[in-house]
């Protein structure tokens, strides 16, 4: 008898701590394991900032695949572009461009997210993100070469548009980008003669009312508090009209010289949750509490592709795509998979938020662990602590630790290593948004499989 096939989609953290509780749990021979990724590395997205401001170089938050897995689940180095869940086909583009119809008996949903854009005139061609390693790495280049041309320009006005920085999305990401970069642009600014640090213009804006939210008023207001000490300017109730290639105007009518916007207003699901033709909450397939697909048998779906019931808030809410909640349910989702092989009842996900930690770089971070407030280096642990704990392998611990001690003792470095020098990164570069199929297209794609059989 064949053994059960599950296959895994997205190397994040729920499609990660999954995969990790499903060698655990089934006995070898129980069911193969497959698991799709692009890349051979579960990328440690909280610390993007840090690598994009150099503080931790790149390969410190690509956690290796290989290294955490027990080599009992088969890595398919490609992404997912549809799924026919009648047929149980998952349609696969491998990194070579061929295709792949890889067949199932459970699949498990975890593609994550991709930049959330709108119709802003300009924005897509524009504006850069922070949402994979290439991002970040592309970032910390684009940076310190605006600062290389405007110290060699003796144009005044292209000066002022290289030095000006725009960072729109007042969460978690775009708060963190914008205080670390920030922190890089004014010890980098000492090194070049010409340039005077009082040039250097930091924006960040926010459609919100507030500051991270999530962190209450009190600790929200000390954030913005050392935003502005800096001399990071924030506007709140503010957006962008349109982006250009060396302006930006403000949905309040202002208009800036700038030549480096960083989009981080929010995320969405990743397209292939489009190509099941499933109910969805606001873009994420809608799923029960023990995250089954409704009406789809042997679909699972989880992380920030999935509507998961918050059940330890209740009244209706769903739990934030945030990597806390996705590391628990990967773990608690591999236990239902083992549940419905072995014929047992499968269990509701709960999970009560622990709290959230900004890390502003240097001794700057505001925390609220467990409901506790905290600001300045009693944050700076936590919010260290926390990370560094939550890294999977001990090579990856080790990286990240020994990036820290280097830089609190010799500080920053400005390199730039060139990469994509010459072309301009926009949004579409690096999140391959437009690869998805249409459910129609799968369902004609799987259906000629069976002719063709």
């Amino acid at each position: 008898m064949a053994r059960p096939r599950i296959l895994v989609v997205g190397a994040g953290f729920a499609g990660v701590e999954c995969v990790r509780r499903l060698e655990r749990r089934l006995q070898p021979g129980e069911a193969e394991i497959s698991l799709v990724t692009p890349f051979s590395y579960q990328l440690y997205l909280p610390l993007l900032p840090q690598v994009a401001s150099g503080v931790l170089t790149p390969q410190s938050v690509a956690v290796s695949l290989r290294r955490s897995a027990r080599h009992r689940t088969r890595i398919i180095p490609g992404g997912a572009i549809g799924v026919d869940p009648k047929a149980k086909i998952c349609v696969i583009r491998k990194i070579t461009g061929e295709t792949l119809d890889q067949p199932y008996d459970y699949i498990v949903l975890a593609p994550g997210s991709v930049t959330r854009t709108f119709d802003i005139p300009g924005l897509v061609e524009h504006a850069r993100g922070m949402k994979t390693l290439a991002e970040a790495a592309y970032i910390r280049d684009h940076v310190i070469s605006q600062l290389d041309l405007a110290d060699a320009s003796e144009d005044e006005d292209e000066r002022a548009s290289r030095l000006r920085f725009v960072v729109v999305g007042g969460g978690y990401a775009g708060t963190e980008t914008a205080a670390c970069l920030q922190r890089i642009t004014q010890h980098a600014v000492k090194k070049y003669p010409r340039l005077d640090p009082r040039q250097i213009k930091w924006h960040l804006i926010d459609i919100a009312p507030k500051l991270m939210p999530e962190l209450g008023d009190k600790l929200g207001t000390a954030a913005l508090e050392i935003l502005r000490k800096r001399g990071i300017e924030v506007s709140l109730g503010v957006s962008i009209a349109e982006a250009g290639a060396d302006k930006v105007t403000f949905t309040d009518g202002r208009v800036l010289p700038c030549r480096t916007l960083i989009w981080t207003a929010g995320v969405a699901a990743s397209p292939l949750v489009g190509t099941l033709d499933a109910e969805t909450e606001r873009g994420r397939l809608l799923v029960t509490p023990e995250m089954t697909v409704p009406g789809l048998d042997g679909v699972f779906a989880l992380g920030d592709a999935a509507a998961v019931p918050d059940l330890a808030k209740g009244e209706g809410a769903f739990c934030p795509p945030t990597a806390q909640h996705a590391m628990r349910q990967g773990p608690k989702l591999a236990d239902n998979i083992v549940a419905s092989l072995r014929g047992e009842s499968l269990r509701p996900y709960v999970h009560k938020d622990l709290g959230l930690v900004v890390d502003l770089g240097g001794r700057d971070a505001v925390s609220k662990p467990l409901g506790i407030e905290l600001r300045g280096l009693p944050a700076q642990a936590v919010a260290r602590g926390y990370h560094w704990s939550a890294l999977r392998t001990n090579v990856a611990k080790t990286r990240v630790l020994t990036n820290w001690m280097l830089n609190a003792i010799a500080g920053d470095d400005f390199v730039r290593t060139g990469f994509q020098a010459q072309k301009p990164a926009t949004l579409k570069d690096f999140e391959y948004t437009d690869a998805y199929l249409t459910p129609d297209q799968v369902r004609a794609h799987t259906a000629s499989l069976t002719v063709r059989g």
